[in-house]
């Protein structure tokens, strides 16, 4: 790819404040001003891909276009391998209240107590073993885009521990960590986590680090 970020304004496509965070400290050391789609009051596109990328895709273009800037999008999510990959790519999903349940939004302690009831009923030896996927797309006002895919393996854990994360970081235990992603820094988090992965490949192609 031929394309390259230059120093200015990027809008990150996400309306999720944890996101938002680590994406700034990773774009920061390269001069790259982060502002977020909410910020903008950017309206949030559905997200109908059936796959991390699609969907990382569908938000990236759409700040691009509503904001005439070049876009950055995280599609991420947790699949479990003794649920078949679930929840994937309908992490989040998982995590939205229904009317009936209080005020709209997402609850990552039911999503994660989602998840939890699942593998207990597979009984007590079903495996935990799980995985963090980070698909970032990058596109143009005209078009142009550019995919770069992360994963992390590790382990479920419960209860949840910690309070330094978000989403399912208190119940993931990264190989070769004892502790959650939501228990560690967040320096410490960055140098391991699926999202930096993406980010390593996107910073080797578009700042040649």
């Amino acid at each position: 790819m031929s394309r390259r970020l230059g120093p200015g304004k990027l809008v990150i496509a996400t309306h999720n404040a944890g996101k938002l965070k680590e994406m700034n400290a990773l774009l920061a050391p390269f001069g790259t001003e982060c502002i977020s789609a909410g910020a903008l009051g950017l309206p949030e596109p559905a997200e109908t891909g059936a796959s991390f990328t699609a969907n990382a895709l569908i938000k990236a273009h759409a700040a691009a276009k509503e904001s005439g800037l070049p876009a950055l999008a995280d599609d991420s999510g947790l699949s479990v391998a003794a649920l078949d990959g679930r929840p994937g790519v309908y992490t989040a999903d998982w995590a939205e209240r229904q009317w009936f349940e209080g005020p709209a939004g997402r609850d990552w302690f039911m999503a994660m107590g989602k998840v939890e009831g699942m593998l207990c009923q597979l009984g007590p030896d079903a495996p935990r073993d799980a995985w963090f996927t980070s698909v970032l797309a990058l596109a143009w006002p005209d078009g142009e885009q550019a995919v770069y895919e992360g994963r992390v393996d590790g382990t479920l854990t419960w209860p949840p521990r910690g309070t330094m994360g978000f989403g399912y970081d208190p119940v993931f235990v990264p190989a070769g960590e004892t502790r959650t992603f939501a228990e560690l820094e967040p320096a410490a988090k960055q140098a391991i986590s699926h999202r930096a992965a993406a980010f390593a490949r996107l910073v080797a192609e578009q700042f040649d680090a």
